[in-house]
């Protein structure tokens, strides 16, 4: 008989760990450096099978990783070789006993039944360790290699909507169902079994414009967003605003970020490989694709702002620079935690390669600042 799990106990990820850390984008090669250093993640399925069983073993709390169809180009073809992440989780949950693993599913271009379907295969290869990242997608060229068309930004998060509302449905107790959607149309749709213990998986969503936001707040556990860095009033306020906002809703939501650490036993060591990765030897021909892509040029915001958008989207695409000691490194996680975030996708240059020196140094800190706890996952009792 499956064992029962609540959806509560799910978005905690089945532990009592107050600040939850993961790791984002491992998937992927160079992860989520736009650098030429040849240490830079591979993203082959060994690697990525090992880190799953050190971070499993380490107490890491999730592994997150990002849908992508194409690289973006450059010397590196940044993101170029990448796993697809549904079938990626379904062989990492089988490999390990606690840590949650996410897929990353682009909503138009999985149909929900399948969809449904294959979310509640996984979900109970992990038995109940297995989240959705629900995106609806922004790179053109990815959707033309499918020969789908973009909706309209508003659009694409009404079909999110329909897409989300329409797997739900499968997850619960209705058969044969009819559903007549603007955009989605079933007609005696089932799926059997359901998901795992009796509860769905965790949801979570990084929609950032008004529309996007409102619909991670309205349907997801879990909410993603770009860390101010301005100050750790500047980011408690912001993230007062998201939960602020998820109450007009009837909702309590979690809020995350996403940050890039390099983490060496001095803070000058670790500075001095940060700008060695990210700076001196950033794959720059990327950068600028990433940026083109998103109509980010000189012409169009000017010199000075190209400038720091070009050095903000070669440290993780826009994550939270966090380097320093064991000692640093462990503050400014715990600055989070105090301005409200329930906590932080992680990545590395290489991922393996850091991993033991973080969970050996920093996780220890963390557990004496009360953020986090030697308890295992309540899965593997």
């Amino acid at each position: 008989m499956q064992p029962n799990h609540s959806l509560r106990d799910r978005a905690a990820m089945n532990n009592a760990n107050a600040f939850k850390i993961g790791l984002f984008g491992a998937n992927c090669s160079s992860g989520r450096a736009v650098t030429l250093v040849t240490e830079r993640w591979s993203a082959s399925w060994t690697d990525n099978l090992d880190l799953a069983k050190l971070s499993d073993d380490a107490g890491i709390d999730f592994l997150l990783p990002i849908a992508r169809w194409r690289g973006y180009g450059g010397h590196t073809d940044y993101q170029g070789s990448t796993l697809e992440t549904v079938t990626w989780a379904a062989g990492l949950l089988a490999a390990t006993k606690r840590i949650t693993v996410f897929g990353t599913v682009h909503a138009p271009l999985f149909h929900p039944i399948i969809a449904a379907k294959e979310f509640v295969t996984v979900d109970h290869i992990g038995q109940g360790r297995f989240g959705v990242n629900l995106v609806v997608g922004w790179n053109e060229d990815e959707f033309d290699m499918f020969g789908v068309k973009q909706r309209e930004h508003e659009d694409r998060y009404a079909y999110g909507q329909e897409w989300i509302d329409a797997i739900k449905m499968m997850w619960s107790d209705r058969a044969d169902f009819d559903f007549d959607g603007k955009f989605i149309k079933l007609r005696s749709a089932r799926s059997e079994p359901k998901p795992f213990g009796g509860s769905r998986p965790m949801l979570m969503n990084a929609g950032s414009s008004p529309v996007g936001r409102a619909f991670a707040l309205r349907n997801c556990d879990a909410f993603f967003t770009n860390a101010p860095r301005d100050s750790l009033d500047v980011l408690t306020e912001h993230v007062k605003a998201v939960k602020s906002e998820a109450r007009q809703y009837d909702r309590d939501i979690d809020v995350y970020t996403v940050g890039v650490v390099t983490c060496r036993p001095t803070s000058a060591q670790a500075e001095a490989y940060y700008r060695h990765c990210i700076i001196d030897n950033a794959d720059w021909s990327a950068v600028d694709a990433i940026l083109a892509k998103k109509k980010i040029t000189p012409e169009a915001v000017g010199a000075d702002e190209f400038e720091r958008q070009r050095k903000h989207q070669a440290n993780g695409m826009g994550g939270l620079p966090i380097v320093g000691d064991p000692d640093l490194v462990a503050q400014q996680l715990a600055n989070l935690s105090t301005a409200g975030l329930r906590g932080v996708g992680l990545s590395f240059i290489n991922y393996k390669d850091e991993l033991p020196f973080f969970c050996a140094e920093v996780l220890p800190r963390l557990q004496r600042m009360g953020l986090r706890t030697a308890e295992r996952s309540s899965l593997s009792r």
